[in-house]
């Protein structure tokens, strides 16, 4: 077989490999990643990435090395999932840098966490003033969580004793692309007949309209293909 053919060919399965590799362990692999998580993911691009391009090894060998690697991380997950000391051996565990408003030095110091840092993700997270924070915490996964003093936390309905509009369902996606969404309508004993009398109301055809959907207030949010701007701001 010619070199381009066979590179093609090694392409191909190696991008079908990463998908059933992404597949079979679950979408934690591709979010916001644990340590073991990353050398995951470095490892299988390598061992894909070899098998894409590298023809001077034998494709089976490529293979069965990408074969046994997932296997392992699926085998390290199922053990994560059942043990509590595999988890924490695994993932680690969350390291406090603030309690009670007081940076914790030694702890940060041992995962040469710097104030800097500890500043800037402290900003993303609209905190400007240190002494707002009653706890903050390194996840598994690196991110920074925040427990704001009680003084400084958002007020909410319930705080001022405002009655709240229950919401027992998630929003329900009528048409999308200009297509009524058939299931969703079926799941939720909604009939193309009350659909066609919400359109109607605001004169509107199935046609004309690239999106809808029914909020869990009870509200229907539709935008047409016609937009009716004159000047879009952000027009290509």
């Amino acid at each position: 077989m010619p070199d381009h053919y066979e590179v093609i060919l090694r392409s191909i399965t190696s991008f079908g490999l990463l998908l059933i590799g992404a597949r079979i362990l679950g979408k934690q692999t591709i979010s916001k990643m644990t340590i073991f998580d990353f050398i995951a993911s470095i490892t299988m691009g390598a061992i894909a990435a070899s098998l894409a391009f590298n023809t001077s090894i034998k494709f089976h060998l490529t293979f069965l090395s990408f074969s046994i690697f997932v296997a392992v991380v699926f085998l390290t997950a199922v053990i994560s999932l059942k043990s509590k000391r595999g988890r924490k051996f695994f993932a680690g565990d969350p390291t406090i840098v603030l309690q009670n408003g007081k940076i914790l030095e030694n702890n940060m110091r041992k995962m040469r966490y710097t104030l800097d840092y500890l500043n800037q993700q402290l900003r993303e997270k609209d905190i400007f003033n240190i002494e707002e924070v009653l706890y903050a915490i390194i996840e598994t996964n690196g991110t920074l969580t925040v427990l704001k003093k009680p003084q400084y936390r958002y007020v909410t309905r319930q705080d001022l004793m405002i009655p709240e509009m229950q919401e027992q369902r998630l929003a329900i996606e009528l048409i999308m692309d200009g297509e009524v969404m058939e299931q969703n309508l079926k799941q939720n004993n909604l009939s193309h007949k009350w659909l066609q009398l919400e359109l109607d109301k605001r004169k509107l055809s199935k046609k004309e309209v690239v999106y809808a959907v029914l909020a869990a207030n009870g509200n229907i949010y539709v935008d047409t293909y016609k937009d009716h701007i004159i000047s879009p701001i952000d027009k290509e």
